[in-house]
């Protein structure tokens, strides 16, 4: 911890900057260039236990519960609304997912960050918020993602 300050001056300071990281990687992965997007990373590939997204639905039932969560995707200028998505839309909405994605896994990434002024446990707690937060919108996108995969390779 390389500052000390009040719990009230900390937490504060925590809230701006889970609100300045977060506005930074939404605007960084906002201008990630399309072809960046077209195809799945190390990072973005569907592993072998998601089952094509239905583990989502089976084990976390997340048909119930993806769409109380706000959708981010307009917040800039030339963003894109996921809710209102067509058949022609598809592969837009792919390279979508995987900036989403990406957005949600920045913002995890600035967690060790908080060490620098957090003493242990208030750091463990910005752990613990940076992965409860953020969780539930990696799990749907990469759910959505293998749904889209689902209807494009039927289509094929």
């Amino acid at each position: 911890m390389l500052v000390q300050w009040s719990v009230g001056v900390t937490v504060l300071v925590d809230s701006v900057a889970w609100f300045l990281v977060s506005l930074a990687a939404g605007y960084g992965c906002h201008r990630l260039g399309d072809r960046r997007l077209e195809h799945d990373t190390a990072l973005t590939r569907l592993r072998r236990f998601e089952r094509d997204g239905r583990v989502y639905e089976r084990r976390l039932r997340i048909t119930r519960w993806k769409d109380r969560l706000p959708e981010g995707g307009t917040l800039f200028a030339g963003g894109y609304d996921k809710r209102q998505v067509t058949r022609a839309d598809l592969p837009r909405y792919l390279r979508e997912t995987r900036r989403a994605e990406y957005t949600h896994w920045a913002i995890m990434a600035a967690a060790p960050a908080f060490a620098l002024w957090n003493p242990w446990g208030l750091w463990l707690a910005m752990v613990v918020y940076a992965v409860v937060a953020n969780l539930p919108c990696l799990v749907i996108q990469r759910y959505n993602r293998a749904r889209v995969l689902r209807i494009l390779e039927r289509r094929r």
